[in-house]
């Protein structure tokens, strides 16, 4: 438990798995349930002592002798979209954007799987049903959309990005995307980040949480390149990434 969870609030500790992010290492994750009123406020007070939700978990790495995993957010604030960036944004400006409701399709679902076919290959989530993906995108205890990318020069302005996204008291959570993996030279995964530093600002909040960094591992490399990066220190609270 930490110093500023609730009393009341139990704390679950998971079995050692492997990691999924650095070989050889095992992983634990310390998670409780978000239920009743007190989800909205509970989630606020977890995520921002670095814990990250999964559908109606909240959770945050407890692994022993290991604390790669670092939650971290952008200060979109003070945030600079350089050249690289603002290519990316010049590339997609034929997109078009728009935040609905967490309900579930059939659209985004193929989606989702041709994502995780191509950028996931044997892993855990490439397994997942209709029926799994519908309770990912809708069982949220807490207030979340679901942010559509579509091709606005397409004829048939078909899907190409999806984003599920928290609402948080300060920022934005990005919980799960995914994207049209046949176009990766538009760079969708930047920007969707982007387009949600951008969301917050207009918003007039602070920050986009980017869910856990590892430096080490390639898969997370990406994030490490938004700055300024603050990172969750634990005790020390969140912390600008050198």
């Amino acid at each position: 438990m930490t110093d500023q969870t609730p009393e009341n609030t139990q704390l679950f500790l998971t079995a050692p798995m492997p990691c999924p992010y650095l070989p050889g290492k095992q992983e634990r994750k310390l998670f409780t349930h978000l239920t009743g009123r007190r989800a909205s406020s509970l989630h606020a007070l977890l995520s921002d002592n670095g814990f990250r939700r999964s559908q109606n978990l909240i959770y945050r790495p407890a692994c022993e002798g290991c604390a790669a995993c670092q939650s971290v957010r952008i200060v979109t604030a003070e945030f600079e979209t350089t050249k690289r960036y603002r290519r990316i944004l010049s590339l997609n400006a034929d997109v078009e954007v728009a935040v609905r409701q967490p309900r579930a399709t059939s659209e985004q679902y193929a989606l989702f799987k041709r994502y995780l076919d191509d950028r996931h290959t044997g892993g855990g989530m490439t397994a997942m049903s209709f029926v799994d993906y519908e309770y990912m995108v809708e069982d949220t205890p807490v207030q979340t959309v679901l942010v559509e990318y579509r091709l606005g020069s397409h004829p048939e302005k078909p899907l190409i990005a999806v984003a599920l996204t928290d609402v948080m008291p300060d920022g934005l959570s990005m919980v799960y995307s995914f994207f049209a993996p046949e176009l990766s030279k538009r760079g969708l995964g930047n920007l969707l980040i982007l387009d949600h530093v951008r969301q917050v600002r207009l918003a007039g909040l602070s920050y986009v949480y980017l869910g856990y960094w590892v430096e080490d591992s390639p898969k997370m490399a990406y994030k490490g390149h938004y700055r300024p990066l603050e990172v969750q220190r634990g005790p020390l609270g969140w912390r600008l990434l050198d």
